[in-house]
């Protein structure tokens, strides 16, 4: 038998002709994950909160179906997003919950303004469950879908500096993630939602952070010494998307940080 790499067929996903949502699609984990999801055949509605034109070009080079404008954080706009979804796919069977953001401000607690924690929590839990409540409401209509919810190593391990951020991605993957799983078989036996947690990943939310000196810091506890690409992020959404390939999966954080043990708490 001819076991050369070029001989072996191309596992199948079967996510050819699914529709899918990407959110926060116009640059970083979000745009590779839509290019991810193309690539399997998938129709894709790119979403964007402030970056069109990128959200547009990336819609443009992967065919996508159509481009979303919607603020997460608003409840109207996380409604019509998904509604206006529908409308381009017929049905939104997959959706990866990708957008949040990131306060770069090293800040801690004790010092930390109840606005900034108001902000980052909005931006990140409360979006993610207003995009999850709009996607699950398309599960309770059709009886069938697949949820990825993209967390952070910061809510495993969390985040000096970054309690806010680190609190609001822990909800997520703890109490929002194990809940819903559960929840939804309520008006589904098929339908999954699991997680993926991305360690430091080269991005643009991440532009200015990982020089020499940091990548070499943050990278002491992981066995593969790298900082992770947004295509390494996106490939593992994809599986768990798939229910060829994560069928009898739920409920589950795959953590893409290179076997991170943890952070670094002194210098020396």
């Amino acid at each position: 038998m001819d076991a050369h790499p070029s001989s072996l067929r191309r596992i199948d996903t079967g996510l050819a002709g699914k529709g899918v949502v990407v959110t926060g699609a116009s640059s970083g984990i979000g745009a590779a994950c839509a290019r991810a999801f193309a690539a399997e055949g998938a129709r894709v509605v790119v979403h964007y909160h402030l970056g069109e034109e990128r959200a547009r070009d990336i819609a443009r080079e992967i065919g996508a179906e159509a481009v979303g404008q919607a603020d997460l954080r608003l409840e109207k706009d996380a409604e019509r997003l998904f509604g206006e979804a529908r409308a381009a796919l017929g049905a939104v069977d997959v959706c990866a919950a990708v957008a949040g953001v990131y306060p770069t401000e090293d800040v801690p607690l004790w010092e930390l303004p109840l606005e900034r924690w108001e902000e980052t929590v909005r931006a990140n839990l409360t979006a993610t469950f207003l995009t999850a409540r709009a996607f699950l409401r398309e599960v309770a209509r059709t009886g069938e879908g697949s949820l990825v919810l993209v967390g952070s190593t910061a809510g495993v391990f969390g985040e000096a500096g970054h309690a806010d951020y680190a609190a609001a991605k822990s909800g997520i993957l703890g109490g929002l993630l194990l809940s819903v799983k559960n929840e939804v078989a309520r008006v589904s036996t098929t339908a999954r939602v699991n997680a993926v947690a991305p360690g430091w990943t080269a991005s643009p939310m991440t532009r200015g952070l990982l020089d020499d000196a940091s990548v070499e810091r943050i990278t002491r506890t992981m066995p593969l010494r790298k900082v992770a690409t947004a295509e390494d992020v996106a490939a593992q959404v994809v599986v768990l998307a798939s229910d060829t390939l994560s069928g009898h999966v739920t409920g589950q954080v795959v953590v893409v940080a290179g076997g991170m043990e943890g952070r670094i708490v002194h210098p020396n």
